[in-house]
């Protein structure tokens, strides 16, 4: 069965609607740059937040090493995820199991980064948009990933509940990860909200969370028959 991860979750609300609609995992943004950032406090009381069995992944961007560590000792976090040039030395220090996102245009040799990050748990595939290192809402070409990748695919980049079939029936991705594709289209207009999320960043819609997820579930059981 396909796993989903619901990334790029700021509320409180919004991590027990992913964990109750079904998701394996959330992801909380160690990213200034990101509408969806969280500090290490925030991203603590969201962990704290969740009921069992839901997956805590940290992403970062050419982080420091220390701030990676510092996140590490205050967040209960299961998977660390790696958005920048981060070189697989660097990914592999922590002794915690990370991804490693690859932005996929052509001309990108997923062969290659799959032996490079060898050490890690899966390739994260995302669209390439110059400068911005992920959460664009854009898709990729998806012929462009190889049929046989020797690590598990993470399918993100663009996807929603009216293309989730689709994506899932060609890759076979072992997880989809999904962020703008469930987002309410609005930001948070006041002071600090639920779960200190504060005005300006980007919040998920529980209806689209379900509708995604519901989706994910339904394809998977038509492709198993």
């Amino acid at each position: 069965m396909t796993r989903i991860k619901i990334c790029g979750i700021t509320r409180a609300e919004d991590a027990l609607a992913a964990a109750h609609c079904g998701a394996d995992a959330i992801g909380l943004v160690f990213y200034e740059r990101s509408p969806r950032h969280v500090d290490i406090a925030q991203a603590a009381q969201l962990a704290a937040a969740l009921p069992p069995f839901v997956s805590v992944v940290g992403l970062f961007v050419n982080a420091a090493e220390a701030f990676v560590r510092e996140a590490l000792a205050q967040v209960p976090l299961d998977l660390l995820q790696f958005h920048g040039d981060e070189s697989p030395e660097f990914c592999a220090q922590f002794a915690k199991p990370y991804l490693k996102a690859i932005r996929v245009k052509a001309g990108v040799d997923l062969l290659q980064c799959a032996s490079d990050f060898r050490t890690a748990k899966g390739l994260l595939l995302d669209a390439h948009v110059e400068g911005i290192p992920g959460g664009t809402g854009a898709t990729f070409d998806w012929s462009l990933i190889p049929p046989h990748l020797p690590l598990p695919v993470i399918l993100s980049g663009g996807l929603a509940a009216e293309n989730a079939a689709a994506a899932i029936k060609q890759v076979r991705p072992y997880a989809v990860d999904v962020s703008s594709g469930v987002e309410s289209g609005g930001v948070e207009s006041g002071g600090v909200e639920s779960g200190g999320v504060e005005a300006g960043k980007k919040i998920k819609d529980a209806a689209k969370i379900a509708a995604f997820i519901n989706e994910v579930k339904r394809i998977d059981v038509q492709l198993s028959r």
